[in-house]
């Protein structure tokens, strides 16, 4: 069992932030596997099952605002009897360009308040990521410009990316992470 979380913030207000990146993959993997939503309240959160690429899997968003999704994935993984090693979580990077995706095999926050969260309540680092560049670290309103939505023309990108997402999730589930990193952790133009 494979357990693959999202991160973004709940409510129709936030839906097409660049926060909710995390949401955004999930829910295009979901559609792609035929999975479906359904509130867990006991979690905190929205959970789909479903066999996809060969793996039977768990997909989360947690209910909470980011910086509390910890909470949502500890009670999870305790619940199902999961590693966090069997984890795969999915957020934005101010610290990307935007359009740019980074897979790791573990490792710390990155100044992730989300990732901080789930680090902290399940007590380790050891989880695979999928980091979605959004930009705007330099920024001194870093909070504004990630709960702003995409400019139009950005949109396309970001779907785009989106669905590279999802093939690298894909990727992660049938030839592993170290062979999904080599793939997609190259610059745009060379895995084109």
């Amino acid at each position: 069992m494979k357990v693959i979380v999202g991160l973004g913030n709940p409510g129709r207000h936030y839906r097409l932030t660049l926060h909710n990146l995390g949401f955004r993959v999930l829910d295009a993997l979901a559609e792609d596997a035929s999975i479906r939503w359904k509130k867990r309240s006991k979690f905190a959160a929205w959970l789909g099952f479903g066999c996809w690429e060969g793996a039977n899997l768990i997909t989360v968003k947690p209910a909470t605002y980011v910086n509390a999704s910890g909470r949502a994935v500890r009670k999870i993984l305790s619940y199902y009897n999961i590693s966090a090693r069997d984890m795969l979580v999915v957020v934005d990077d101010v610290s990307l360009p935007p359009g740019t995706l980074r897979i790791r095999s573990k490792g710390g926050a990155g100044g992730h308040h989300g990732l901080e969260s789930i680090i902290q309540e399940i007590g380790s680092r050891d989880f695979a990521r999928i980091r979605i560049g959004i930009g705007g670290g330099e920024l001194d309103d870093l909070t504004g410009h990630v709960l702003s939505r995409p400019k139009k023309k950005e949109e396309e990108s970001y779907n785009l990316i989106i669905n590279e997402a999802v093939k690298a999730i894909s990727g992660i589930i049938r030839e592993g992470i170290e062979s999904a990193m080599n793939r997609f952790n190259r610059n745009k133009e060379k895995r084109d």
